[in-house]
C-alpha cells in the first residue's frame, strides 16, 4: 500500500518513499506501477493526486504528487524553473578520487535493435548538469550525493558512468556488467525541497532501504516537518 509509504502530506502535497522496483508508470506488459495505485493516495480526499516528475523502476525515495490542479501547476513551475532542489544517493562501483565537482555534460538517446535504447554523452544533446559530492569512501566504493540541476533521462546514471568513469553499483544499463550483476541498483532520492510563496516549503527526505546494508550509517536524513493531514 503506498499510503504506508507517505513521508510528507499536507493539502497540496504528497511525497512518498518509493520502493526500488516499482514502476512509476505502468508497464507494457501490465503489472503494479505508482500509477496503476494512486487511488490508495487520496487519503481522505475525493480527487486523486497527480504526478509531478518521475523516477526509474529501480532508484528508490522521493517522489511527489500534487492535490489538486492550482498545485500541480505551481509545483510544474518550480520543477521548470529549476527551483526544486534534489539530492539523490548513488553507490559508486569504484574509487572517485576528488571530493566534489559539477558533471556539465549534454546528453542524447541513442537506440539499437540489439540493445534498446540508452543515454549516452552528446554535445548536440540536451543540457544536463549534476554537481556532486562524495559522502563515504569504503571497500574500494564510493558513496556519492547528486544535487541535479536538471532531470534529464538517466542523467545520474550516464553522469556517473561517463562523467566520473565509475558507474552506478548494479547499473543494468551503464555499470560495468553489461545486464546487469543480478544487485537491485543503488541509486535513491534523498531529499526534496519544494519552494512554496506563502507557506513553508516543502522539505521530505527518505532514509536509505535495508538492502543499502552498512552505508545506510554513512548518511542521515535531515529532521523535516512531521506528516500532517489537512481536512479535505
Amino acid at each position: 500500500m503506498l499510503a504506508d509509504r507517505i513521508i510528507y502530506i499536507d493539502a497540496e502535497a504528497i511525497v512518498i518513499d518509493k520502493p526500488a522496483g516499482l514502476p512509476v508508470d505502468r508497464p507494457r506488459a501490465g503489472g503494479p506501477s505508482v500509477s496503476a495505485m494512486l487511488h490508495d493516495l487520496r487519503v481522505g480526499f475525493h480527487r486523486t493526486p497527480a504526478l509531478l516528475h518521475r523516477l526509474d523502476r529501480d532508484t528508490s525515495g522521493c517522489l511527489l504528487l500534487a492535490r489538486n490542479p492550482a498545485a500541480r501547476i505551481r509545483f510544474q513551475a518550480a520543477f521548470e524553473q529549476h527551483r526544486v532542489e534534489k539530492l539523490y544517493l548513488a553507490l559508486l562501483d569504484g574509487e572517485v578520487a576528488e571530493d566534489e565537482g559539477v558533471v556539465d555534460m549534454a546528453l542524447g538517446k541513442v537506440s539499437t535493435a540489439e540493445d534498446g535504447w540508452r543515454m549516452v554523452p552528446d554535445e548536440a544533446g540536451k543540457a544536463a548538469r549534476s554537481p556532486w559530492r562524495v559522502i563515504a569512501r569504503r571497500g574500494g566504493r564510493t558513496l556519492v550525493g547528486f544535487a541535479p540541476e536538471t532531470g534529464r533521462t538517466h542523467q545520474i546514471r550516464v553522469h556517473a558512468a561517463s562523467g566520473l568513469g565509475v558507474p552506478i553499483l548494479g547499473d543494468p544499463v551503464y555499470g560495468k556488467v553489461p545486464g546487469g550483476t543480478g544487485r537491485t541498483m543503488l541509486l535513491h532520492s534523498a531529499q526534496l525541497t519544494i519552494p512554496r510563496e506563502k507557506k513553508p516549503a516543502i522539505v521530505a527526505a527518505a532514509p536509505l532501504p535495508p538492502n543499502w546494508g552498512d552505508w545506510r550509517e554513512a548518511w542521515t536524513p535531515p529532521v523535516t516537518e512531521p506528516v500532517m493531514i489537512d481536512a479535505p
